[in-house]
């Protein structure tokens, strides 16, 4: 009995590393094969939905959903069974997108237009991150997170400033233009402040007074300068955090990646790392 439990979960712990982690030549050929099938899935519904492709080769383009669907149904649950928390995986950012990954073909079966969602499954390529084995990036992405959690305050105060920027511009514009020229409400007269100190300028409305060009002119100058800020403070904070040389070591609890490289014990829950 002991060693069919020691063999499951050596077995375990063979899939875990093929599959979570690509500093293997096994787990870098399976991220590998699941970046193409990705690629190749996503390819298929976009040519499904070209109707000359559709009308020539229909009947293919459904099979190789199903193939592809099967496919990472499989994976998703060898994905489940190789954790030691299969919840924790099933709520994490992948595992929620590789769940609606092969959600919509199978609610195509009852609602046919709902397979065309299955295009979200272009978010698992977000894992070539790890397949390429670019540590380095998955260390600058870690930095760059912490800075804009770090500057979360600061970015706050930023955004509600310039909201309450574009409620008295818009007023004001609503005030010198009024009705006749287009500005026929305060909210339209806040969206047409919104597009234009964003720099964006849809054309949609615009000022006809000379007191309401100069103000447009004001706030178009002042948009420049204020989309400058957030990368300012942002900015600011990378320059506090320093990457390390870590691995694509994904922890078999609590499956957290972005370990150092001498690493045993997982930083975020103490667990021992499949090493």
């Amino acid at each position: 009995m002991e060693k069919e439990i020691k063999r499951s979960e050596l077995l375990k712990n063979q899939i875990h590393e093929i599959i979570f982690e690509a500093d293997t030549k096994a787990g870098k050929a399976f991220d590998i094969i699941l970046i193409v099938s990705i690629i190749s899935s996503v390819l298929v519904v976009m040519a499904d939905s070209i109707s000359f492709l559709n009308k020539s080769f229909g009947d293919l383009f459904y099979a190789a959903e199903w193939f592809f669907t099967i496919l990472f149904t499989a994976e998703y649950f060898l994905r489940i069974i190789s954790v030691k928390k299969p919840l924790k995986y099933c709520s994490s950012f992948f595992g929620i997108i590789d769940l609606l990954a092969v959600l919509p073909t199978y609610i195509s079966v009852l609602f046919p237009a709902s397979r065309y969602l299955i295009v979200i499954r272009i978010l698992r390529v977000l894992r070539i991150f790890r397949i390429l084995k670019l540590a380095y990036y998955l260390g600058e992405a870690k930095a760059l997170k912490e800075a804009m959690v770090s500057s979360r305050r600061k970015i706050t105060v930023f955004l509600v400033t310039v909201m309450t920027l574009v409620v008295i511009f818009g007023s004001l514009m609503y005030l010198i233009e009024g009705p006749e020229n287009g500005f026929t409400s305060i909210p339209k007269s806040i969206y047409w402040a919104i597009v234009t100190m964003t720099t964006v300028g849809y054309g949609d409305i615009s000022p006809n007074t000379p007191q309401g060009q100069a103000l447009a002119s004001f706030i178009m100058i002042l948009g420049y300068g204020i989309i400058a800020v957030p990368t300012g403070i942002v900015t600011a904070e990378l320059t506090w955090k320093k990457s390390r040389e870590i691995t694509t070591q994904a922890c078999p609890e609590c499956m957290s990646e972005g370990h150092d490289k001498d690493a045993i014990y997982c930083k975020y829950c103490s667990a021992k790392l499949n090493i």
